[in-house]
This record gives structure tokens, C-alpha cells and sequence, in this order.
């Protein structure tokens, strides 16, 4: 597909998805499908295809050193070296990866390359990029975790503490949390580097695209459900609170949106573990950050070579000796 054709492809698949649950929950009212058997299934699905990913990259050989570096490597003494870029021992190896995963810092020392007229190569500063990154990532996580108040009686202080340091602001009634507006302005900041920048243009499929739409329709409907059509907020609590409980129900008159909302965050779960997003966990298991670079300290084997007649230059001479001292050859034995 075209980089249009990409973009097109992913928004009639979240249109029809959408239409999908209108249809079905709305019209037809099929509430116990769209409430409780999809939500199960998809979850199930997030849960079997993370246990598969995970267990497939942890049974991924990787006999030698492949981490990612970008400073100096431990050497002589008086060499300066990087023990954060460029780790020799797990002590190291933690603090990497802490900094890689709560703060992006590979994303935040990012450049951008330019070729202008001269021919010159320049480099420059990329920080929209770590910026927009760690706005999505972050408010998603927020907004994940004030959604468990449904999902639990009596609500933990956690939750209600991090609920009132998003709506800090106190906007309007209800209160406007932050966490929701960071989310679709980062969406959409992504969306549109990803389409009008054209190297990166270039290079994107529906796969890039429909992540990130299909996000920023949950976001989305989620913020009309709570300041736009109103739902009866008890009965959605008494639902996820069943489907938490293993115990599902269903409560009539609690609206279309409610299903709409919960149907493409059960499609999201269903399409988490075989996607690009599935570097949530992938992180963790990537040898080229998980990996202490080592190799001038400890010799690194691959431990299914298998084994190889070898001919020793002791070997070859012995063998050729005499043709060796014909032809003016050194030798280390007369």
C-alpha cells in the first residue's frame, strides 16, 4: 500500500469497527456480546499472546554480547568510559535500562540528519520526538490507571490520588482530567509526523497507522462519554465490576457509547500481543539493551558450534616441511 492507501486503510477499520458495536450493541442489542464475551475473549487473547511472545524471545538463543552502544567501553585506567551507555556488569545494565524505559533517554539523545546544499551533512536536535513519545506513554498509563476505580469497590487511595492530581485544574463539571486531553494532542502530533514527514512517510504501513488511530478513537470516545453523552456511570461500574468479579452482567439503559468504547479497547487487547506494541514487554527481553558489553573481560562462546576438524600450522608443516625448505620458506623447525 501507498502511504495513503495506509492512512485510508486504518480509518475505515476503526469506522467499521465502530459501526460494528453501534450496530450490534446499539440497534440490535446485543449487550451481553459487546459486554461481557468479547471483553473476556479479547482479554484472554492479550494474556496467551503475551505468554507467547514473551516465552518465544526468551528461548531466543543469544550466545554472544549484541548490545546497543553509543560511549566509550571500559578499558585501561586512565580512558574515560560511559557506565550508563556502555555498561560492563548488571549494576549498569539496571541503570540503563531504567533511564531507557521510564524516560527514553535513547529517544531523548535522538538527532535528526539533513542533506544540504554544499553537499553538507547536518545534525541537529530531535526532541518533538521524545516529547511526543513520553506525553502518549505517560497519559496512557495515567488514564489505564484511573480506570481501575471501576474495576474495584472500595477504590484505592492510589487511584484517587493520581485522579486528583489529573483534574488539579478543577475545569467544569465533571472535573477535566489532563491526562485525557495530553493523550489525543500526542496522538495526533505522531500521527501527523509520521504522515507529512517524508522519509517516515515512506516507510509506514497500515500497521503504523491503525495503532494509532485506533488509540485515539478510544481516547476519544471515552472523553464523550464522560463530558458529552452521558451514560448511567453506575451501571458501567456494576458491569466492571462484574466483569472483574467473574461474574458479568449486564445493566439495560447504559448507552451505545459505553459499548462502542469497550468493544475497541477489547480490539485493542486482542491486537497488543501481535503488534508493534508489544515492545511494552520486548524491552525487557531486547539483548541489545539487556546485555552487559563485557567481551574484553569474558570470552563469550557459542555453545552449539559444532565441532570442526581443525589443521594447526604445527600440523602443516610437519606435513610439508621439506617442500617448505625447497622452495626458501621459513620454517620454525630444521
Amino acid at each position: 500500500m501507498n502511504p495513503k492507501e495506509s492512512v485510508v486503510f486504518s480509518l475505515v477499520a476503526v469506522v467499521v469497527l465502530v459501526l460494528l458495536s453501534w450496530v450490534g450493541a446499539g440497534l440490535i442489542g446485543m449487550h451481553f456480546l459487546f459486554g461481557v464475551l468479547i471483553p473476556y475473549l479479547a482479554f484472554a487473547i492479550f494474556l496467551f499472546g503475551m505468554v507467547y511472545r514473551i516465552v518465544g524471545w526468551a528461548r531466543s538463543p543469544v550466545p554472544f554480547r549484541i548490545p546497543t552502544t553509543c560511549g566509550q567501553q571500559k578499558s585501561l585506567p586512565w580512558v574515560k568510559w560511559s557506565p550508563i551507555e556502555n555498561p560492563v556488569d548488571t549494576k549498569g545494565v539496571l541503570k540503563r535500562m531504567f533511564f531507557e524505559v521510564f524516560l527514553f533517554r535513547s529517544l531523548f539523545r535522538n538527532v535528526k540528519l539533513e542533506l544540504r546544499e554544499g553537499p553538507k551533512l547536518l545534525y541537529g536536535s530531535a526532541k518533538w520526538l521524545w516529547l511526543g513519545a513520553i506525553a502518549f506513554h505517560y497519559a496512557f498509563l495515567v488514564i489505564l490507571i484511573r480506570h481501575f476505580r471501576f474495576f474495584s469497590e472500595p477504590v484505592a487511595g492510589l487511584v484517587r490520588g493520581l485522579e486528583g492530581l489529573d483534574g488539579f485544574l478543577e475545569v467544569g463539571v465533571p472535573r477535566f482530567y489532563l491526562s485525557g486531553a495530553v493523550l489525543l494532542a500526542a496522538i495526533a502530533y505522531l500521527f501527523a509526523r509520521r504522515y507529512l514527514v517524508p522519509q517516515l512517510k515512506y516507510i509506514s504501513l497500515p500497521a503504523d497507522y491503525f495503532p494509532l488511530v485506533l488509540i485515539f478513537s478510544i481516547g476519544l470516545t471515552g472523553i464523550l462519554m464522560r463530558y458529552f453523552i452521558k451514560v448511567d456511570i453506575i451501571g458501567v461500574k456494576q458491569m466492571t465490576l462484574g466483569l472483574a468479579a467473574l461474574q458479568p452482567t449486564v445493566v439495560e439503559g447504559v448507552g451505545s457509547i459505553f459499548y462502542i468504547h469497550i468493544f475497541l479497547v477489547s480490539v485493542l487487547f486482542a491486537y497488543f500481543p501481535f503488534s508493534k506494541l508489544v515492545h511494552l514487554a520486548g524491552v525487557f527481553l531486547s539483548p541489545t539493551r539487556n546485555l552487559a558489553n563485557n567481551s574484553r573481560f569474558v570470552r563469550h562462546v557459542n555453545p552449539w558450534n559444532y565441532p570442526v576438524k581443525t589443521h594447526t600450522y604445527d600440523e602443516y608443516e610437519e606435513e610439508f616441511r621439506e617442500k617448505m625448505i625447497e622452495a626458501g620458506l621459513p620454517v620454525e623447525k630444521e
